[in-house]
């Protein structure tokens, strides 16, 4: 097997363990949750298979609906993003994208951060939006979305800077 798809394993499976042994327990203010099982996501090879992304990204969604019985918000949000993710690439990065010269987990640049940054607020838009489901409470929803993906984005980069790879 590739080394890139035994890292992809391994990182599925330990930020789903992480997400539900330790972030699903934390609520700050009642409504303020961390996500970083989407660095899974975040995370792919750009010119990895987009078909077992989404795959993934669904089974990995609906895992941590199980476990945060949602029912299917998380496996709806993250199939989203995954299926938008050629986008996000090419609005964050443009032609560096078409090039496939792309490297996530290297230094934080503007470029990885807005990446980062779109891909997150998408998945919390679509996660609040079919969680609460009525435009009424719109407030809640934008609220939450920001403060949410305020909490996520220090979680993954605190995330992303303690498990960086080593340069060989």
């Amino acid at each position: 097997m590739n080394s890139s798809v035994i890292v992809n394993i391994l990182r599925f499976f330990l930020l789903i363990l992480v997400q539900v042994t330790i972030f699903n327990k934390i609520n700050l203010f009642g409504y303020i949750n961390p996500f970083p099982y989407l660095l899974f996501i975040i995370l792919y090879p750009v010119n990895g298979n987009k078909s077992a992304l989404i795959f993934f990204s669904f089974l990995m969604g609906l895992i941590i609906d199980m476990f945060m019985n949602s029912g299917g918000v998380h496996a709806a949000a993250s199939v989203c993003i995954a299926f938008f993710r050629p986008n996000f690439f090419r609005f964050a990065f443009g032609l560096s994208y078409e090039y496939q010269t792309i490297k996530i987990s290297g230094k934080l640049t503007s470029e990885r951060f807005s990446f980062i940054l779109i891909s997150v607020v998408t998945h919390h838009l679509i996660l609040f939006l079919l969680e609460i489901f009525r435009l009424s409470f719109i407030t809640q929803i934008v609220s939450r979305t920001i403060f949410s993906t305020i909490f996520t984005l220090v979680t993954c980069l605190i995330f992303l800077y303690l498990f960086k790879p080593s340069k060989r």
